[in-house]
């Protein structure tokens, strides 16, 4: 087989049908002559039981809806390719990740984690990042946030911390939103989630983009490689165009916008040819290295800090094909952590443990039974052989009488692999100890990463911090949650505990004993380290009726940037001579990375308009750039992300914000 084939779509492409031009039928193929009448007595009359093409076609729609996953309902995929840079046969014998230059296809799921499918994708909320990657040994999916830590330390919690999230159970309000009484209640008296909720105040949870966020594994696992040598890994995706946010009030008006605001930009991302890329990286740990840190590494409240530990960068992710139907494949997706190859395993972690209960057992009652491995997006690359027969939905035709083991009407087939010839063997590590509910000391402290999160932040990502506890502990209707938050963060940062009782009207606390903690990591930071680039960003084009005819210029070199381009202005049609793609009444400044305006009207009512949208992008901190002739913007040209050259407007479009303002 060719070395570029992708497997996955070649596999896939025996599923795919295109029903253009081809003959109504049944789904048991009988050509249909009518379509429009069910079978009736008489013109008037009632209709007919034997009417069997109505009954397959209603009851195929009743039954077309399958449960929404309890969390991570709202999502959106992709497929790509994931190429490594080296061979890290040193520390993993998994072959996908041996050899420089080896091709894996995959599937990436990104979500939001409170909401329904319906909800809107710019809310505050954690995003998963699920990669199904299909090796030549079995499927194996990376399961985890664009957050590197997690609300809990043990899975047992997890039904509590869900449904203290999820909208309140007496009147299903708030949708997609962590602003209300429970999940701060939640928050106050559960305070392992310190860390985690430091994270879900920053802009971490108000991502630009799915192309423009990190991705982690969250818990710890193992690498073992061929002599059994084994490390504790995490895993980071770290996204080549940098990680970069919205802005609060920006992001909740997309909600308004355009709702399906990440889901639309990855779509067309990657129709422009813009692939998205992400590079993979691991951090590791010997295992006889488990103690040697401040912090208990098998903690999932817990980083482990870059400048300790370093990443090492293994390959690179693109995702470059759209899914042909939404349902067969994004939604009938089933990822689940226990799905691993030769040279990954698990660690102690509480909460990865549950999960590795949890994913199997979600995926029987929502994809209707044990056979979701065999729906096509799920189906792995290479062979599968079992004793496994029957059950809901099952698509293989097993032959032959056996289907057990052990037996000799088969010669013992099909029979275990030795480790040597490829079968999972787990890391054999001794465990001993009494039965016991309990959680190891080294777990019980809450707040030290918290206080070192505060203190890797600039100041504008701490006053935007402030600014999200004011919001949401500001919609927390009991006075008593809002003052034991406050009290509880007061652990984090005095400052900030201050700061956000005084906008929300509560009582300053006390001062409270913090970690003594003085060092940073400023790789947790977003500011400290941006990637500025210009490539794939977002410009909304003014135009309007005395727009000269440089504007084929302005165009031709964003474009030549890679930098989208929408005209916008008053009306939809040709002006001037341009395309106008939207008007000032279809689409928003909030849409857009940068604004150029070409153009004035001489309608005030019109230039009114103009200059709102112009206003809106100038309080979200973006760029904005203007031709010689526009005066009412040269009193803030050249000053803080406003300029009249076209090549300043490009350097200053990398930057995504000018927080100066």
């Amino acid at each position: 087989m060719k070395k570029d084939v992708n497997q996955k779509q070649q596999q896939l492409e025996a599923f795919r049908v295109s029903d253009k031009g081809q003959p109504l039928t049944t789904n048991q193929g009988l050509k249909i002559s009518e379509d429009e009448h069910s079978l009736k007595a008489g013109e008037r009359g009632p209709t007919l039981m034997e009417d069997f093409h109505f009954r397959e076609k209603m009851t195929h729609f009743d039954h077309e809806r399958i449960p929404e996953r309890v969390v991570h309902a709202r999502g959106s995929a992709a497929h790509g390719i994931f190429e490594t840079y080296e061979c890290a046969s040193d520390i993993t014998k998994a072959q996908f990740l041996n050899g420089k230059g080896t091709k894996t296809p995959v599937f990436v799921r990104f979500s939001t984690v409170a909401g329904s499918r319906g909800s809107a994708d710019t809310v505050r909320d954690a995003r998963g990042f699920a990669t199904k990657f299909y090796t030549q040994e079995g499927n194996y999916d990376l399961v985890g946030n664009n957050i590197p830590v997690f609300f809990i330390q043990d899975a047992i919690k997890f039904p509590d911390f869900v449904h203290a999230v999820k909208p309140e159970p007496n009147n299903e309000i708030p949708q997609a939103q962590s602003a209300h009484d429970t999940f701060w209640d939640f928050i106050a008296n559960n305070q392992e989630s310190a860390h985690m909720v430091m994270w879900h105040m920053s802009d971490r949870s108000i991502p630009r983009s799915y192309r423009m966020m990190e991705g982690f594994g969250v818990n710890t696992y193992r690498f073992v490689n061929k002599e059994g040598k084994a490390h504790f890994v995490k895993f980071h995706w770290k996204p080549k165009l940098g990680v970069k946010s919205l802005v609060w009030d920006e992001a909740q008006i997309i909600a308004g916008k355009d709702p399906d605001f990440h889901r639309r930009d990855l779509w067309e991302s990657i129709e422009r040819g813009h692939f998205p890329e992400w590079e993979l990286g691991v951090q590791l740990i010997p295992v006889e290295d488990e103690f040697k840190f401040s912090f208990d590494i098998l903690d999932a409240t817990k980083i482990w800090p870059e400048e300790e530990v370093p990443v090492r960068i293994l390959g690179k992710m693109t995702l470059n094909k759209n899914v042909d139907n939404f349902f067969a494949e994004t939604e009938q997706a089933a990822f689940h952590v226990g799905h691993v190859v030769p040279g990954i395993d698990f660690s102690n972690d509480p909460l990865l443990q549950g999960r590795l209960f949890s994913y199997t057992d979600t995926q029987l009652i929502r994809l209707g039974g044990p056979n979701f491995h065999e729906i096509p997006i799920n189906k792995p690359i290479c062979p599968f052989h079992n004793n496994q027969r029957d059950g809901y939905g099952r698509q293989t035709i097993n032959v032959g009488q056996v289907s057990y083991h052990k037996n000799s009407l088969a010669s013992n087939t099909p029979s275990p692999v030795s480790e040597a010839d490829g079968g999972y063997t787990h890391y054999q590590e001794k465990v001993e100890g009494h039965k016991l509910r309990a959680r190891s000391d080294s777990f019980k402290d809450h707040f030290s990463q918290a206080r070192l999160f505060w203190l890797s932040m600039t100041e504008i990502e701490k006053k935007h911090i402030i600014n999200a506890f004011s919001f949401e502990l500001g919609k927390v209707k009991n006075k008593s949650i809002r003052k034991q938050v406050v009290d509880m963060f007061a652990h984090v940062s005095y400052t900030l505990a201050a700061s956000i009782a005084d906008n929300i009207g509560i009582i300053p606390p006390v001062q409270k004993e913090v970690p003594p903690i003085t060092q940073t990591s400023p790789a947790v930071s977003q500011i400290i380290n941006a990637v500025e680039s210009a490539q794939t960003s977002k410009v909304a084009v003014i135009v309007s009726e005395n727009t000269n005819e440089k504007l084929n210029d302005l165009i031709a070199t964003l474009l030549s940037e890679n930098i989208v381009v929408e005209l916008v202005s008053t009306k939809q049609g040709i002006i001037n001579g341009y395309e106008v793609h939207e008007t000032f009444s279809t689409t928003s400044s909030v849409l857009y990375d940068g604004v150029y305006v070409t153009g004035t009207f001489q309608d005030s009512s019109l230039q009114v308009k103009s200059e709102q949208f112009i206003e809106e992008a100038y309080q979200h901190c973006k760029t904005i750039g203007f031709t010689e002739n526009i005066s009412f913007l040269q009193h803030i040209a050249n000053q803080n992300g406003v300029t009249n050259n076209l090549n300043s407007f490009i350097h200053l479009l990398a930057k995504h914000r000018h927080w100066v303002r």
